[in-house]
């Protein structure tokens, strides 16, 4: 981990998933997520206490694993707040949601793990609790209500909104709940003006817009490569199939829920697009185009 300063208040740690740092005065900071487990929460900590400063506070972008893995070990030792937003709220004071919502019913011992189960927090609604300086604004899409920060120094932490361009080459797919909410957002990053982006697993960049046309390519891509499966009639786990083989990925349990749920996200948005619909036939629900 490397602490950078990119602001007269703002640092962020260059991470796996990026965290950001504000400084309230000379010694209270607030950070902007917390990474993937308590040894990340572990590292930011002695971070923080190498340079002298006090955490007062967390925001959490949303509440995916590893955003807030380190929560729990920070929260234990400062007693700080944590504030997320509206649902991001709940399932991070209750993460056995997300591992249930990905599987669709009770998660099975192999996907409790840290990738998708954190420890819980105690967490206040962000509302109009932030101190001076940081401001949120929703980034809706990848979860069901992420949001992103912006500091007194016009430094925007962009969460899980925009992917890198390798991540991209190499997966293809990448978590999202609603495609079209998603789409928007991309739409809506193109409004935004900022000294600095940083979004959570991409370099910090003062421009945003070549990555944002590589996800809103790579999104169009797989919504078309989805629609031309449904050509004939096909299941979804026969899908599930068509897009792993087609891409070379490899199955996992893990990637079977996030990349499974993902491509039901998919399936929705063609369906309220009126691109394909559903019959059930044999008792298999199968999807065709219109």
């Amino acid at each position: 981990m490397e602490l950078i300063q990119v602001g007269e208040k703002t640092y962020y740690i260059k991470n796996p998933t990026n965290i950001g740092i504000y400084k309230l005065d000379s010694e209270n900071v607030f950070l902007i997520d917390t990474g993937n487990d308590k040894d990340a929460g572990r590292k930011i900590l002695k971070i923080i206490n190498e340079q002298g400063w006090n955490i007062k506070g967390i925001i959490n972008t949303h509440s995916n694993a590893d955003h807030i893995g380190g929560n729990k070990f920070i929260q234990d030792r400062t007693n700080c707040n944590i504030y997320s937003y509206n649902i991001e709220k709940s399932f991070t004071e209750y993460p056995i949601l997300e591992s249930s919502f990905l599987y669709g019913g009770y998660p099975f011992k192999d996907l409790r793990n840290k990738f998708l189960l954190a420890k819980n927090s105690n967490v206040i609604n962000i509302n109009n609790n932030l101190p001076d300086g940081l401001e949120y604004f929703p980034l809706k899409g990848h979860f069901f209500d992420m949001i992103g920060i912006k500091t007194s120094d016009n430094i925007l932490f962009l969460a899980d909104s925009l992917f890198s361009e390798e991540i991209i080459t190499k997966y293809h797919l990448f978590f999202i709940y609603d495609v079209k909410e998603y789409l928007n957002t991309l739409e809506n990053l193109n409004n935004l003006k900022a000294t600095l982006f940083i979004p959570s697993h991409c370099e910090a960049t003062k421009n945003i817009d070549s990555l944002i046309e590589i996800n809103r390519n790579k999104v169009n891509e797989i919504v078309e490569t989805i629609y031309g499966f449904c050509k004939n009639e096909i299941t979804f786990e026969e899908i599930l199939k068509c897009i792993f083989d087609k891409y070379s990925l490899i199955m996992n349990t893990n990637q079977y829920v996030l990349i499974g749920s993902t491509i039901k996200s998919y399936l929705s948005y063609l369906y309220d697009e009126n691109k394909i619909s559903y019959e059930f036939k044999d008792n298999k629900m199968v999807w065709k185009q219109v």
